[in-house]
């Protein structure tokens, strides 16, 4: 079994939205002979909303985002509304949960596990916290937000995944309440490091090696 890795660049939400949707399309007809992938790029400026936002609709973000030239897209994800834009690394795994891992809190898990390791890299201390779904970072006395984590599963194939805030800006975050906390919660791996921090493809390098390994050993047991 292989893992098709694909390096995207810079695309627009829809156009990778599409092409999730192909690809998933792709392996759910041919189980055996498409292999898993592992999408890496970043968007231009967008807000997605999750399946069941708790807090601001999409006609509240539309009056809260207005003037910023930033599109709102209700998607399949879980999760609430978050932003993705240059600078942020954003990751889709379209993979098979294999039949002894069809645990969706497992998996989140894992990839929580995969970009605290990526972090651990660049030398920041990632956590999770209790009850809660992401990667954190203790700030300026603060538990601050450097990763979001939202999924979608089709006959147990996933899509959709991880967003690593790596030196992007945070301005459209603070517009609304991102994934529901308050409107300060987010920061960057930038805003973590006292030294110029890494490149996005150092990151997108780091976090594939990771992913690679995770999924090898989950794939052969």
């Amino acid at each position: 079994m292989t893992l098709d890795v694909r390096h995207l660049g810079r695309l627009a939400y829809a156009d990778a939205h599409a092409l999730q949707q192909a690809l998933i399309q792709d392996r759910l007809a041919d189980l055996d002979g498409v292999p898993d992938r592992l999408l890496l790029l970043e968007h231009e400026p967008v807000v997605t909303v999750g399946r069941s936002p708790r807090s601001e609709q999409r006609a509240e973000l539309e009056q809260l985002l207005a003037g910023t030239d930033c599109p709102i897209v209700e998607v399949e994800r879980g999760g609430e509304a978050t932003w993705h834009g240059p600078g942020q690394l954003v990751a889709y795994p379209i993979v098979q949960l294999a039949p002894g891992r069809r645990d969706l809190h497992a998996y989140l898990r894992t990839l929580e596990e995969i970009v605290i390791a990526t972090l651990q890299t660049f030398g920041i201390e990632g956590q999770r916290e209790p009850g809660k779904t992401g990667v954190w970072v203790a700030q300026a006395g603060a538990m601050r937000k450097v990763a979001s984590i939202g999924i979608a599963v089709r006959q147990w194939v996933t899509w959709h995944g991880v967003s690593l805030n790596v030196d992007n800006r945070l301005d459209h975050f603070q517009r609304f309440h991102p994934c529901g906390f308050d409107h300060n919660v987010m920061t960057t791996m930038a805003a973590c490091l006292s030294s110029a921090p890494p490149t996005l493809k150092q990151v997108a390098s780091a976090f594939e090696a990771l992913f690679v390994r995770s999924w090898a050993t989950q794939t052969s047991t």
